[in-house]
């Protein structure tokens, strides 16, 4: 067994070899907490949360730190046009990450630090990196000398002739207008922290080099984040880091976006879909089987059509077990003790979510199969390795975490629902009964228009709840 990568730096997958064995650790470069978060953010933490359960499933022991950036431009800019702190800001809006995280069956990290949280950490790295000539101090400012180490830009594969270093506001005193901020000196109006070369703030880079240092040490095995984040965050990520003496990642692994109309969803473009928005229009458990099953290194075009579409798809996963569930009289059917080759293959071959899951709808149809020819052990056979492949994806609707119509969809009021939905279907069996066909169809097409999806079984109607 082994598991294979795309590995951005080596343009190529690569075998994965731990530096620990039975061990891996994972640095994903987090929330930058100035707005709520759209399903873009959120897809890059599900592809880790997939990966991660991955890993765990082989046997490793998986530390992983997701990281918050809580200062930066973007959130002082929109403490400054909202008139508030920017604290404020910055703690509802990482409130409203974790909220979509969980929402969407993300498994917590092993620690998810903010950056505030490590400025004594900052300081001591910008020293280390001054006395060994790679940073030097302007104006209160402290820059990374980037033709001081030559393998920068190694991993986006530009040429530092033609390089352009986006820069904020007051970086005074630059030796070359490619260097890079790491500590911006002192504004008007603006958070700072004392340091030896004056009151300032970190520079974004610096905050997740000096995090990884804190919680991985000077060398770990996977950094991820999205493709957006290649140049300059990572670039100069890697450049401090390995400035510093540090070994940093071995393996760099990047997701594709989520775009809108052939555009990366993003805050300043305005078209972001809020997280907090589309869990009150369809199930956390669809949108995760929607965001979650591409492969991590394709786009995704976001369509209402292509929602609908993974809603349907995920029913038919849904119905299967709903009716194997049936036949058992609600005696629970334990996931299997370990997932079907093909589908484990899939996984080691660098995530191959689209290729497992055609692996999972094969099984389902052997399932529906089985229940068809009555052979009621086939049917439970597959049924358990079914929940055992959703598990790993976090897609299983048994499990606890997502009982009652998964996280955020009134989970308590479930049986509630279910009795009174019940009264109702009497009333069409009724009609149904007494060949009453114009009633019966009016009644299931009133609770179609409620939100609520009616199905015909050999055991009798059920329902479940359709998209708000």
């Amino acid at each position: 067994m082994t598991i294979r990568l795309y590995d951005t730096n080596a343009r190529q997958i690569r075998d994965f070899t731990p530096l620990t064995p039975g061990c891996v650790s994972i640095y994903l470069c987090g929330a930058t907490v100035q707005s709520a978060p759209h399903i873009g953010h959120i897809r890059s933490g599900l592809n880790f949360d997939i990966m991660r359960r991955w890993f765990a499933y082989r046997g490793y022991e998986v530390t992983f730190i997701r990281n918050v950036t809580d200062i930066d431009d973007k959130i002082i800019a929109k403490a400054a046009e909202q008139g508030r702190p920017w604290w404020s800001i910055g703690y509802e809006n990482e409130r409203a990450f974790g909220d979509g995280y969980t929402a969407l069956g993300c498994l917590p990290p092993t620690y998810e630090p903010r950056a505030t949280g490590h400025i004594t950490e900052m300081i001591e790295m910008m020293q280390g990196l001054i006395e060994r000539g790679h940073a030097y101090e302007a104006d209160g400012n402290v820059y990374f000398d980037v033709r001081s180490f030559p393998r920068y830009l190694e991993l986006s594969r530009q040429e530092l002739d033609n390089l352009l270093q986006p820069s904020g506001e007051g970086e005074t005193g630059k030796r070359d207008p490619r260097d890079f901020a790491m500590w911006k000196s002192a504004k008007p109006g603006e958070p700072t922290w004392p340091t030896p070369w004056g009151p300032g703030r970190p520079g974004w880079h610096l905050e997740c080099s000096a995090m990884a240092h804190k919680y991985l040490g000077s060398a770990f095995d996977i950094h991820g984040g999205g493709l957006d984040l290649i140049f300059p965050h990572h670039e100069n990520e890697i450049a401090q880091a390995k400035a510093y003496g540090d070994d940093f990642a071995q393996y760099w692994v990047h997701n594709a976006w989520v775009t809108l109309a052939g555009e990366k969803m993003s805050k300043s473009l305005d078209n972001s879909v809020l997280v907090s928005d589309m869990v009150k229009r369809w199930r956390p458990i669809v949108l995760r089987y929607y965001l979650g099953t591409p492969h991590y290194r394709s786009m995704i075009e976001y369509s209402e059509e292509a929602l609908r579409e993974a809603e349907s798809a995920f029913a038919r996963i849904e119905g299967f077990m709903q009716r194997v569930t049936e036949l058992t009289g609600g005696a629970a059917v334990e996931p299997a003790a370990e997932v079907p080759l093909a589908f484990a293959e899939a996984m080691d071959d660098d995530l191959g979510v689209p290729q497992a899951l055609a692996i999972v709808h094969t099984t389902v149809r052997q399932g529906n199969s089985a229940l068809a020819a009555d052979d009621k052990e086939a049917a439970v056979a597959r049924l358990a390795e079914v929940r055992a492949m959703l598990g790993v994806l976090g897609l299983d609707p048994l499990d606890p975490y997502w009982a009652g119509d998964g996280a955020g969809r009134g989970e308590d009021l479930h049986g509630v629902v279910d009795s009174l939905v019940r009264l109702v279907l009497d009333q069409r069996e009724s009609a149904r009964a007494r060949k009453d066909w114009a009633t019966a169809d009016a009644i299931r097409d009133q609770l179609n228009q409620s939100g609520l999806v009616i199905e015909d079984s050999p055991q009798g109607p059920r329902w479940s709840l359709g998209p708000l």
